[in-house]
């Protein structure tokens, strides 16, 4: 699923094809490339992680705030801690403009609050694929019409081609075809004659006939 994902992401990119990083991505080579998928990678076990911390919290009531908590040191440890050795590490100057710390603090809130999202979708009963197939079927949806209202195409909607719509519209069957058709659990077995027959015998208070236990052994 998370390759499906950055196959929509391509189909939903705006048509605009201006240069938004401010980097040549052509001179960059495939290098990109290997940091998206690195991305991809991580995102593909982000949910399955989550829901084994929640989880393991062996806390019903307060698990998805204990697991929480840990991706919070986590984000602290990766994004406060290890770009910060970088830059003393390199002397870079500490200048820093109002608007790239309001975007940049943004970003990570978006993405705490991202995080805090999934785990309440899992604590109130949704499953690692379901709840990250509709993540991943949307979150490019979201992307590119968020890409358009800020970086609108020269020709307005007149440049998007079909196969933006076409995304859009495979995007939002993907996420309503995993929701309707998601894995139920393990069906309980079936009691066999002999287990329902202790059973009775368990409920009455008495013992079982020596032939169901050997049954049963």
């Amino acid at each position: 699923m998370p390759l499906i994902w950055g196959c929509f992401s391509l189909t939903l990119a705006p048509m605009d094809r201006g240069n938004q990083s401010g980097t040549d991505s052509e001179g960059a080579g495939l290098t990109w490339l290997g940091f998206a998928m690195l991305t991809v990678c991580c995102f593909g076990v982000y949910g399955n992680f989550l829901h084994s911390g929640q989880l393991g919290m062996a806390d019903p009531v307060n698990g998805r705030f204990k697991a929480f908590l840990f991706v919070g040191a986590a984000y602290f440890l990766v994004a406060v801690l290890a770009p910060l050795g970088i830059l003393l590490a390199k002397k870079a100057p500490m200048h820093m403009t109002i608007k790239g710390m309001f975007f940049s603090f943004l970003a990570g809130s978006a993405g705490a609050v991202g995080a805090f999202g999934i785990l309440l979708a899992l604590g109130n009963g949704g499953t690692p694929a379901v709840v990250m197939s509709i993540v991943f079927a949307g979150a490019p949806i979201v992307n590119a019409i968020y890409s358009m209202i800020t970086h609108p195409p020269e020709k307005g909607l007149s440049a998007l081609k079909p196969q933006f719509y076409l995304g859009i519209l495979l995007a939002a069957l993907g996420g309503a075809l995993v929701t309707l058709n998601k894995p139920s659990g393990a069906a309980k077995p079936a009691d066999t004659p002999a287990t329902a027959k202790e059973e009775s015998h368990a409920a009455a208070g008495s013992t079982p006939p020596s032939h169901l236990l050997r049954v049963r052994l």
